[in-house]
This record gives structure tokens, C-alpha cells and sequence, in this order.
């Protein structure tokens, strides 16, 4: 029988998570809107405002969305270990994710001559998780008087993009034709054994510094399956109704029974 390390089961389930449909955000297609989800890894948000910078006509609208959630401190210790961002800190410390992101697309990029282009900036402040984040991202669409899009790219803390994906497609199911929705989690995370112990691998330009805590990784990507699944305890239609139903690949829900079996402490072993 052929064996599995917990890298290579973290990596398979990780890729799925992911669903990355966009691998360069700067070479996609214009489409009508960009959400960017709060999220305390600071590369999502880089990405799309980079992109922006490059082609302001990329997206006709973007929503940035993010209120305070129990992941909202993650993102300001992100920004106060930042040699970039570390200065803004007294200004965004209590504030939501979302205008925390403002305040960096602000200060940092060149915000003003992307509204200038014609691309319309929305911060939508309320929602604490992916679920209100289609919700209310609809909601400030609509109260903006912002015809349906037709095409979106949902950008998205790589661990959370395929059920923020799903929880868009659920928000929008009354809308017929529905819209298109591209999932972009702007890179891959990947792990390694070395040594008898897991670790970050740099890939396409992203600092491990600024990704999560090892230990939190692994707990989001093991903790992510059960919330996908659509049964009674899961977030799918035959659950809580939170998202549209995903399909689990047979060999993903194979990677998270070994990596759940070898839980410590409800914690995933870091070390062999």
C-alpha cells in the first residue's frame, strides 16, 4: 500500500481549497467585479492592488469586504510585523478588516488614480464571515444601484476560496442567467518534510513570513472539510444551507482521515 506523508496530504487538500481558476490575477480577462475578501494574509490584498496599478480597467467595480471576525487580530499582528505596513498600525488597530485594507490600498498604492479610471471602490464593513461576505457584498452592490454583475473574481484567503466560491454561488442562485464566478486565491501554499518537520515552501514571490503560523495552517486546512461536506453538520444545502453543494474528491476525503487520525491535542503533528 502506497504511503502518504502529512506534507503531501496538507498540499492535496490545500490545492483543493484553493480551486485556483486564475493563476495571475494581472493577466486575467477584465471582468465586472472584484471581491477581496479580508484576510490576514496580506499577499491577496498586494495582488489585487498591483494588478490594479498595472490595468485600472481590470474590474469596473471593486468590493473590498471584511468586518471584525475572530480572525481580525491575525490580520492586525500582520500588519504591525510588516516592515512595509508596520507604520500604519495606530491607524487601523479596532477598525475592519476591509478598511484596514483601504487604509494600506491608501497609503501605499496609488488608490486614487485607479477611482479616477473609472473603477468604482466599495468597502463593504459588516460581514465576519465568507457566508455574510456574498451576502453583504450583494447587498452594497444593489444599494449602490450596481447592475448584477456578470462576472466575478472572488479573491480569497487560499484555505477559504473554494467555500467562499460556493457561498457566492448560493447568494446568487435566484439570479438567472447566474453570474460567472472565478475563484483567484492569488497563490498556492505548499508544505515540506524536512528533517522530520513541516515547513513553508516559497513559491511565485510570497514571503512565508507573512503567511500563517504553521500549526493554524494545518488546523484551518484539516477543520475546512467538514464545513464543505453537504450533510447535516456541514455548511451544504442538506446542512446548514450556507453554500451550494461541493463535491469532495474522493482522494482529498482519504488525505484529511490520515492528517485527522494523527491529530494531537486537536492540533496536526508538526513533526514525524
Amino acid at each position: 500500500m502506497a504511503t502518504s506523508s502529512p506534507a503531501a496530504d496538507i498540499n492535496l487538500i490545500a490545492r483543493f481549497l484553493a480551486h485556483e481558476q486564475i493563476q495571475d490575477l494581472s493577466q486575467a480577462p477584465p471582468t465586472d467585479c472584484i471581491v477581496l475578501c479580508g484576510s490576514a494574509i496580506l499577499h491577496c490584498a498586494e495582488t489585487v492592488f498591483s494588478a490594479l496599478e498595472k490595468n485600472p480597467n481590470l474590474a469596473r467595480t471593486l468590493v473590498i469586504c471584511g468586518g471584525i471576525g475572530h480572525s481580525t487580530k491575525h490580520l492586525y499582528t500582520t500588519v504591525a510585523q510588516s516592515p512595509r505596513y508596520a507604520a500604519l498600525l495606530p491607524e487601523i488597530q479596532a477598525r475592519p478588516e476591509s478598511r484596514v485594507l483601504d487604509t494600506i490600498f491608501e497609503r501605499v498604492y496609488d488608490r486614487a488614480s485607479i477611482a479616477r479610471a473609472g473603477c468604482t471602490i466599495l468597502i463593504e464593513d459588516q460581514s465576519t464571515n465568507c457566508g455574510a461576505n456574498a451576502m453583504e457584498t450583494r447587498k452594497i452592490l444593489e444599494a449602490h444601484s450596481i447592475p448584477t454583475p456578470e462576472s466575478f473574481i472572488i479573491v480569497q484567503d487560499p484555505t477559504m476560496s473554494i467555500r467562499t466560491l460556493a457561498a457566492f454561488r448560493k447568494t446568487y442562485e435566484d439570479i438567472s442567467p447566474p453570474p460567472t464566478f472565478t475563484a483567484c486565491p492569488t497563490f498556492m501554499p505548499e508544505m515540506r518534510m524536512l528533517e522530520g518537520k513541516l515547513e513553508y515552501v516559497t513559491a511565485r514571490g510570497v514571503d512565508p513570513s507573512g503567511l500563517w503560523e504553521l500549526g493554524r495552517f494545518c488546523d484551518l486546512v484539516v477543520g475546512e472539510i467538514p464545513r464543505l461536506r453537504d450533510d447535516p453538520q456541514g455548511y451544504g444545502p442538506k446542512g446548514r444551507g450556507f453554500i451550494e453543494h461541493v463535491e469532495i474528491p474522493g482522494e482529498v476525503e482519504e488525505a484529511w482521515t490520515r492528517l485527522e487520525s494523527g491529530m494531537a491535542g486537536g492540533r496536526v503533528r508538526l513533526a514525524s
